[in-house]
């Protein structure tokens, strides 16, 4: 098959550059290893920046965001007794929304449906040939057939296990990591949420998250050890180290039930240089991991992909390259800003092993200018939002 845009990857990322790129009347083919059903039953984050929830209404794909989406003007962050409210709305002129991920890939789906676009499922063995060239391909197994699809450019959003960034020879690449030495458990319920908006804490026993899907479904997080196993903490044990952890106001007033899904998070964060190669660019996952530690990972996917359906709309429509040939740079400058502030957020909440006590002391200074300055919770503010 030709088309102009060979996309790897149909999660949220590869959906939504097929659409953007459909309205501008760019074509497109999305090769996904998964099911429909089995993209759709991922749990994933669910807070979405101002420029996130702006570029879905751009693509057509925000009227049920506007109508179900919860909006949060602040967030509460605490350490031991002591909590201070981030007034977003205040310091940025800005809010964040809750909407899960898997309803935006519902509502991207529904999209790429209604305008006839082309997402296989069950795709394997996929592989890219001729990057450097003029005629990027990518070859890959369908319902039984091996197939080709020739493009323009190939854009792989498959994520970190995917083969489109394997397909950029090692010597061309650099990878930094820093994988973090505990795990979340998460767990969803369909209680109502402890508060209207999400609260971070850090205690003495390690980090905890209150956040929401919506008014009668919570997602509840502690940090564990990477050695346990989601089966070994029961529903009682589950509820009581969360309720250790967070602000006893809070403590008090959650309301518990039997979780329907349990699971185990590791935390990393990754970042490849450079994100283009010749014919192949790469968005979200496949290039960059950010600990959940500030809902980041599916901003900056949706952040790689405004990025580039403008560069390649500009490219088609008036042969203008500068876009793609600063996709790489502009893309990672976004993605730096966003790992140095997952990082400050993640050592400002979660204990470490290897701590000192000059750390801990550290810490809790840190977190008293927070909650003693303006300007310090403005910073915060503006990062969590997408502004920095």
């Amino acid at each position: 098959m030709r088309t102009q845009v060979v996309i790897i990857g149909g999660g949220p990322s590869g959906l939504l550059l097929s659409q953007a790129l459909s309205r501008q009347g760019i074509e497109s083919v999305v090769l996904e290893r998964r099911s429909r059903a089995h993209v759709l039953g991922r749990i994933r984050a669910g807070v979405l920046e101002h420029g996130s929830c702006a570029l879905l209404r751009r693509a057509g794909v925000g009227a049920r965001l506007e109508r179900e989406g919860i909006r949060h003007d602040g967030t509460l962050i605490a350490r031991g007794d002591r909590a201070v409210r981030i007034d977003l709305r205040d310091l940025t002129g800005h809010s964040v929304t809750v909407y899960g991920q898997t309803e935006v890939t519902r509502d991207l789906y529904a999209a790429r449906d209604a305008a006839g676009g082309t997402v296989l499922h069950d795709v394997a063995d996929v592989a890219l040939h001729d990057l450097d060239g003029d005629a990027p391909s990518v070859t890959f197994r369908h319902e039984g057939r091996d197939r080709r699809a020739a493009g323009d450019f190939v854009v792989g959003c498959d994520g970190f296990h995917g083969p489109s960034r394997q397909a950029i020879p090692a010597a061309a690449r650099r990878e930094f990591e820093r994988v973090y030495p505990f795990g979340w458990l998460g767990v969803l319920s369909e209680t109502p949420p402890v508060d209207a908006e999400l609260i971070y804490a850090g205690s003495d026993r390690g980090f905890a998250l209150c956040s929401m899907r919506n008014a009668n479904l919570s997602r509840y997080y502690v940090q564990c050890d990477l050695s346990d196993r989601p089966e070994a903490w029961t529903d009682d044990a589950f509820w009581d180290e969360l309720r250790r952890r967070i602000p006893p106001a809070q403590a008090e007033a959650l309301v518990i039930g039997p979780s329907i899904e349990k699971s185990i998070a590791p935390l990393r964060s990754f970042v490849c240089e450079p994100m283009r190669r010749g014919r192949l660019f790469l968005c979200g996952d496949a290039a960059h991991i950010v600990p959940p530690t500030g809902a980041k990972g599916l901003n900056l996917a949706l952040s790689d992909v405004g990025l580039l359906q403008e560069a390649l709309g500009r490219h088609f429509s008036v042969g203008d390259k500068e876009g793609i040939d600063r996709y790489s740079e502009r893309a990672l400058a976004a993605v730096w800003k966003a790992q140095r502030f997952s990082w400050w957020f993640t050592r400002l909440l979660h204990r470490f092993a290897d701590e000192t006590g000059f750390d801990r002391r550290l810490r809790a200074a840190e977190f008293a200018a927070l909650c003693d300055g303006r300007a310090a919770r403005a910073a915060m503010a503006e990062s969590y939002v997408g502004l920095r």
